[in-house]
């Protein structure tokens, strides 16, 4: 070989990464049916990516979920091929990691890092693991510095740290995205990171057209599933928008992470953990299931060493209403506060529909002044004393003058929802918030 043609070989193979320093593993596929495929000698650890040949000559992307003696379990992550008996398998290296960089700004992308918003190819210029590196709990810095929200309710009576997570609680079509997109707009944030999970289509569009507005939309990074893909793909999708969260809060950023919703991400962890044999447990759902919701909410948070942070807010859909649904119980023992909507209360025409009296900020007590917290308790008090005799005052039992808190609650309800009420693109800022409520309910 000439030298010229050596130096030209030499540098064509010089972008070239084998990725291992020995032959690569091809498996062959021996079972599959439907959702769980089997294959011999692919001898590979869980979480490692896989390419499946299939008949018409096309390779469909898999990911090992785990393993049955001699052989190895994997999941598709593009739905449904045309499989065949002995069919090729073979390792694909980019399944541990994800892309991250300043290039995902603006950008709309799905659970495998594509983009879905027709603007080209993304070059991310690092690597970043999808499952998040492990970390020291005293690397966790505390929360002291409020978060302005946007939302009048949430900001004067379940103030949101910086660093803080939080679950939003309700029933269908109760306002749970319409809350998201209040917050979106009016939050105090340098990235903002969405993760749409098992959604329907239509939401998707409907989310960045009326939810993400063009100031925010430019510092954003959109992850969307829908709910007809995958059960692994609605997985990954959530721990790639959290990778993603991480990533610029170890640039020293401040991160708002949304994940629509907490729960599409456990249903989707039921499959998974059914299909591999886990026996189910309460309404079905597997340990795993139950156990990924700390696993994917503790990777959110402030860090000490960087200074930057992750304020996490994830939906959480209570089936039936039933705010003691395992899911709704997993989320609300993790989090750092939670905001529970009241279909009864949205059913009055008022929005965002928030249950006072359930919902509760955690951090709170550390962020706020005195007057602050003593006029939130002061409106918290009355809202309890309606709650508890709402019977009683309904039917017309209830003799006024014989509790003064009582009666000062029913003459002040009119004036309590008032309010909680605001418009879907309104935004009340931080400090009007406080003073309004210091103005009515302190003193």
């Amino acid at each position: 070989m000439s030298p010229g043609l050596a130096d030209r070989a030499a540098a064509l193979l010089a972008y070239v990464d084998a990725g291992e320093d020995r032959p690569r593993q091809i498996g062959r596929l021996a079972a599959f049916d439907g959702l769980m495929m089997e294959a011999t000698g692919f001898a590979r650890p869980v979480g490692s990516g896989a390419r499946v040949i299939t008949a018409d000559g096309h390779s469909t992307r898999a990911e090992v979920v785990g393993f049955r003696g001699a052989k190895t379990l994997l999941m598709s992550l593009d739905g449904h091929g045309a499989h065949a008996n002995g069919a090729r398998v073979e390792p694909d290296a980019s399944g541990g990691c994800v892309g991250v960089g300043l290039a995902l700004l603006g950008r709309v992308i799905d659970a495998m890092g594509e983009p879905l918003d027709g603007l080209g190819t993304i070059a991310s210029a690092e690597r970043w693991p999808i499952a998040g590196r492990q970390g020291n709990p005293l690397d966790r810095a505390r929360v002291t510095e409020r978060f302005d929200i946007g939302v009048r309710a949430v900001n004067a009576l379940l103030t949101a740290g910086v660093g803080q997570r939080v679950a939003i609680i309700a029933g269908s079509g109760v306002g749970k995205s319409v809350l998201m997109g209040q917050m979106i707009a009016g939050a105090e944030a340098d990235v903002i990171v969405v993760g749409l999970i098992g959604e329907r289509s239509r939401e998707v569009s409907d989310f960045l057209a009326t939810k993400l507005p063009p100031p925010a939309r430019r510092k954003s990074v959109v992850v969307a599933v829908p709910a007809d893909h995958a059960p692994l793909l609605r997985l990954r999708a959530a721990m790639r928008a959290t990778a993603i969260a991480e990533y610029f809060r170890s640039k020293g950023l401040r991160v708002l992470l949304l994940i629509d919703s907490l729960t599409r991400v456990a249903h989707a962890q039921r499959e998974i953990g059914l299909s591999l044999g886990e026996p189910p447990t309460v309404k079905g759902y597997p340990p795993s299931a139950l156990g990924l919701i700390p696993r994917l909410v503790e990777r959110a948070g402030a860090d000490s060493r960087t200074g930057g942070s992750i304020t996490a807010l994830y939906t959480v859909l209570a089936d039936g209403d039933d705010n003691d649904d395992p899911i709704v119980d997993a989320a609300r023992a993790i989090v750092d506060g939670h905001i529970i909507l009241s279909r009864s209360i949205a059913e009055q025409g008022i929005y965002p529909a928030i249950d006072v009296g359930r919902s509760l900020s955690r951090v709170m007590a550390d962020i706020v002044p005195p007057d602050h917290a003593a006029a939130a308790m002061a409106l918290r008090r009355l809202w309890a004393a309606f709650e508890e005799n709402r019977d009683l005052i309904l039917m017309g039992a209830y003799a006024p003058g014989t509790d003064p808190v009582i009666d000062e609650a029913i003459v002040r309800r009119p004036e309590i929802l008032g309010f909680l009420r605001q418009g879907a693109g309104e935004r009340i800022e931080f400090a009007s918030s406080v003073d309004t409520l210091i103005e009515a309910f302190g003193g």
